[in-house]
C-alpha cells in the first residue's frame, strides 16, 4: 500500500517560516509540521530560507536603528563588520628602521590557555631574542 501524499497548506508555509526564522533546526520543524526532514526540505526550501532571511533583515533593521539613535557599540560592530573598519595591531605600527626590520619589539605569542609550558618557553624565546637584538644595534 503506497503513502499517502504529503499536502502542503498555507499555513504550514507560515509556521516553517516563522520557525526557520526564529532558529529552529529542520529536524524539530519536521517533527512539529509532521514530516519527514527530507520531505521538509524538498517542499518547503523557499519557505525556510525566506523564513531566515526576513528574520535576518529584521534584527539587522534593529541593528542599524540603533546605530543611528547613538548607540556605540552598534555603531562600531557595523563600522566594523560593514565598513572593514579594524582595530591598530601591534604589526600595524611597527616602524620600519634604517636596516629594514621593524623597530618595534613586540611579537604576537599564541596563548590558548592550554599549554602553560609552551607559552612560558615561547615568551623566554621572545625575550632573549629581543635581548640579543638590543645589544647588535649598540653602538661599539
Amino acid at each position: 500500500m503506497a503513502r499517502r501524499a504529503f499536502v502542503v497548506n498555507e499555513k504550514m508555509r507560515e509556521q516553517v517560516r516563522h520557525l526557520a526564522g526564529v532558529g529552529v533546526r529542520q529536524d524539530d520543524i519536521a517533527r512539529i509540521i509532521g514530516c519527514a526532514p527530507k520531505t521538509l526540505r524538498k517542499r518547503f526550501r523557499d519557505d525556510l530560507d525566506r523564513g531566515t532571511a526576513e528574520a535576518i533583515a529584521t534584527v539587522a533593521g534593529y541593528l542599524f536603528a540603533n546605530a543611528k539613535a547613538g548607540n556605540v557599540t552598534a555603531q562600531i560592530f557595523i563600522l566594523k563588520t560593514r565598513a572593514g573598519w579594524r582595530e591598530p595591531t601591534a604589526a600595524d605600527e611597527a616602524v620600519p628602521a634604517a636596516d629594514g626590520e621593524p623597530h618595534s619589539e613586540i611579537l604576537l605569542l599564541p596563548d590558548n590557555c592550554r599549554d602553560h609550558e609552551l607559552t612560558t618557553a615561547l615568551r623566554d624565546a621572545q625575550q632573549q631574542f629581543f635581548a640579543r637584538k638590543r645589544r647588535q644595534r649598540q653602538p661599539r
